[in-house]
C-alpha cells in the first residue's frame, strides 16, 4: 500500500520539522519545503530517503512553490495533504514603532506565502480529495494593541474558514492549527515553559487522522502557564 504524502512549508525547524518527524512515524511520506537546503538535507538524513524529500524554495515565490509541489507529486503519485506552516514575526510591535519594510516581508510570508501555497496545492488536493492545514495563531482570534502580526493571523483564520467551505464542494478538508506561545526559533530567546513544537505537531496529526466524514476545522492549543 502506497504511503500517503504530506507537503510541509517552513519544514526546516520548529513546528514544521517536528510535524515531519511525527508524520513519518505514522507512515506518511513527507515533502520538506523551506529556504535552508542544508537543514532540509539534515532532516532527510534523519528521517530516511525513503520517507522524506528535500524541496528547497522560497514560499513568497509562487513558481518555486508550484515547482516543488509538482516534483513531490511526481515522486509519490499525488499529494494527500499540504501543511502551509511557513511564517514569520516582527522585531518591533505596534504601529508607531513598526518598520514598514518588516511589515512588507511579514505580509509576503504570512499572507502571500499562504495564498501561494494554497494556489499550488489546490489542483493536487482536488485530485486526491485531500486535506489542507494552515498555521494560524491564538493571536489571530484576539485584539492585540497595534499588532500587525496578529492581523496577518486573523487573515489566516478567515481564509481557512472560507477554504473549508470551498473544499467541501469536492470532498476536501481544511484545518487551521492555532497555537499559543510555542518554544521555537521564531523567538530570539527560548520559551521552555511554553508549548513545544511536538505539542502542535500532535494536533496536526490528530486533524489528519480524523475520519474522512469529519473535518476538524480549527484546533486551539494553549500553554497551561
Amino acid at each position: 500500500m502506497a504511503k500517503k504524502a504530506l507537503f510541509i512549508t517552513g519544514a526546516s525547524s520548529g513546528i514544521g520539522a517536528e510535524t515531519a518527524r511525527q508524520a513519518v512515524a505514522e507512515g506518511w511520506q513527507v515533502g520538506l519545503f523551506a529556504r535552508s537546503k542544508d537543514k532540509l538535507d539534515a532532516l532527510v538524513s534523519e528521517l530516511g530517503d525513503g520517507n522524506a524529500a528535500a524541496l528547497p524554495g522560497d514560499v513568497t515565490d509562487l513558481g518555486e512553490v508550484q515547482k516543488a509541489m509538482a516534483a513531490f507529486a511526481e515522486i509519490n503519485g499525488g499529494i494527500d495533504a499540504v501543511f502551509a506552516n511557513a511564517g514569520t514575526g516582527l522585531s518591533a510591535g505596534g504601529t508607531d514603532a513598526g518598520d514598514p519594510e518588516e511589515w512588507e516581508m511579514l505580509i509576503r510570508i504570512n499572507v502571500m506565502g499562504v495564498l501561494w501555497t494554497v494556489k499550488a496545492a489546490m489542483p493536487h488536493l482536488k485530485e486526491s480529495k485531500g486535506h489542507l492545514l494552515l498555521t494560524g495563531s491564538a493571536a489571530g482570534r484576539r485584539h492585540i494593541k497595534g499588532s500587525v502580526y496578529s492581523a496577518t493571523k486573523w487573515f489566516v483564520h478567515g481564509y481557512g474558514g472560507n477554504l473549508a467551505e470551498e473544499m467541501r464542494e469536492f470532498g476536501g478538508r481544511c484545518t487551521v492549527i492555532a497555537p499559543g506561545m510555542v518554544d521555537t526559533p521564531f523567538f530570539d530567546e527560548g520559551k521552555p515553559d511554553k508549548l513545544q513544537p511536538e505539542d502542535i505537531a500532535r494536533s496536526v496529526l490528530f486533524a489528519l487522522g480524523a475520519d474522512p466524514r469529519a473535518n476538524v476545522q480549527e484546533v486551539f492549543v494553549m500553554p497551561v502557564n
